[in-house]
């Protein structure tokens, strides 16, 4: 019987993250397709340089914005140009004057030489509505 109850209240749990997960996706989805509410953005970083680092190292990446515009700001979407960047999005909406960052981790093991990677950002913005984020870092080879 414990083990019963135990599987419903995991299969429940998940259950609820995944609806919770659905319902940012609604929210984002909507704001994303009601042009009336759409916003302005100015991107404080949008590009990055971050010299050489060893291989095998985990480089914290972040590019700040500001909502310039009258309504909530919404992040539908942060894409990595490959697998070796996670990246994160804000799950909330930035209020207007507002700032918020677009934070990834590039994982630099097996990627010596200089590398050039890019977020692809999608938001609700008037004009237009993806951006791209751009870093680059030179990965220096490990001794053998």
């Amino acid at each position: 019987m414990r083990h019963l109850l135990f599987a419903t209240l995991v299969v429940s749990f998940i259950a609820s993250g995944c609806n919770g997960g659905a319902k940012k996706d609604k929210v984002a989805n909507t704001a994303l397709a009601d042009t009336a509410r759409y916003t302005t953005i100015e991107w404080l970083d949008s590009a990055r340089d971050f010299g050489k680092i060893p291989e095998g190292q985990k480089l914290d990446v972040a590019f700040r914005f500001r909502n310039t515009g009258t309504t909530p700001l919404v992040i539908g979407q942060v894409r990595p140009s490959c697998g070796c960047t996670i990246a994160e999005q804000p799950q909330e909406p930035v209020a207007p004057g507002g700032e918020g960052q677009i934070k990834a981790v590039f994982n630099s093991e097996g990627r010596s030489g200089i590398n050039h990677k890019s977020l692809f950002v999608t938001a609700n913005t008037k004009g237009r509505q993806d951006y791209s984020l751009q870093f680059v870092v030179e990965v220096e080879k490990k001794a053998s």
